[in-house]
């Protein structure tokens, strides 16, 4: 039997579903002496005045703004912006607990980050080097060192490239020509029926039906400070709420990632099925096998 039936891989969204809120507005944000409401707003204008995507426009936005206050923008600028953003509870140690429940079980996991932010901030934090892959939206730096042009804009629809990267075993953003290849399933290093997706808002939802239909697991989290059944409150937690009831994802969580959280059981169990989903393919390959 290949390993790779034996991996499993966990994608990520990043704002909102490890971190609260953008990472944008951590420090980018009052760097530039910006509102985050006046910012998004701005970007929004941008994206609608020239028919341009969205994440594209913020992209510009980050650049045009860093120019206009003179703030030299360098990929180590941006990793100190990383290393300054904080986690919902129980994040910094949920991979290795996960990683150790796993090999229990006989199974490897790989996670993944999956994101519309700052890929070279998400490189800055402290659990960077938990993650196989980061893709997520980033920048070109000129012969200065300094960020010049969007390198990388990931959207709520091109997302679900990075499933199929993940799938195939590419480690990469820009190699198209192994995505579109057809590959025997059995040479997929990771198969939809061992990934898990986990994401907070509508951004994710393209990824996580694409999960779901290719029979693997989709998780919406929503922010645990925050009653999700509560109004007043931001429509952010209630955009969780109608994921689960819309059925495009099959478990929803607070994100609080502690250990014997509602969180962490949920990916322990889902691990516990994918176990035994594999045990029974096994024994059946044995019989065939043997007649």
């Amino acid at each position: 039997m290949a390993n790779c039936k034996r991996t499993v891989a966990i994608a990520y969204d990043f704002d909102g579903t490890l971190a609260p809120g953008n990472m944008q507005e951590y420090n980018f944000i009052p760097d530039i002496n910006m509102d985050k409401r006046e910012f998004w707003m701005e970007a929004n204008d941008i994206a609608e005045q020239h028919d341009m995507d969205e994440v594209l426009a913020y992209l510009y936005l980050m650049l045009a703004k860093a120019k206009e206050k003179n703030i030299p923008i360098r990929e180590e600028t941006f990793m100190n912006y990383g290393r300054r953003l904080t986690f919902f509870p129980g994040v910094e140690n949920f991979f290795k607990r996960i990683n150790r429940y796993a090999a229990e079980k006989n199974l490897l996991v790989e996670h993944h980050i999956i994101s519309s932010g700052i890929r070279e901030m998400i490189r800055g934090t402290s659990i960077a080097h938990e993650f196989k892959n980061i893709f997520a939206s980033g920048f070109q730096y000129d012969a200065n060192g300094e960020a010049c042009w969007p390198a990388l804009a990931v959207n709520y629809t091109n997302k679900t490239q990075f499933l199929f990267r993940i799938n195939k075993g590419i480690n990469n953003a820009y190699d198209n020509r192994l995505i579109n290849k057809i590959v025997p399933e059995e040479d997929k290093p990771v198969p939809f029926t061992n990934m898990i997706y986990i994401g907070d808002g509508e951004t994710d939802v393209p990824a996580m039906k694409m999960v779901k239909l290719q029979g693997g697991y989709a998780v919406a989290v929503y922010n645990p400070s925050l009653n999700l059944n509560n109004h007043n409150h931001a429509n952010h937690n209630n955009v969780s709420l109608d994921i689960i009831r819309s059925k495009r994802a099959d478990y929803i969580a607070p994100a609080n990632y502690s250990e014997n959280s509602h969180l962490d059981l949920i990916i322990k169990n889902i691990i516990d099925k994918i176990a035994a989903d594999q045990y029974l393919i096994e024994i059946k390959d044995t019989i065939l096998r043997v007649k």
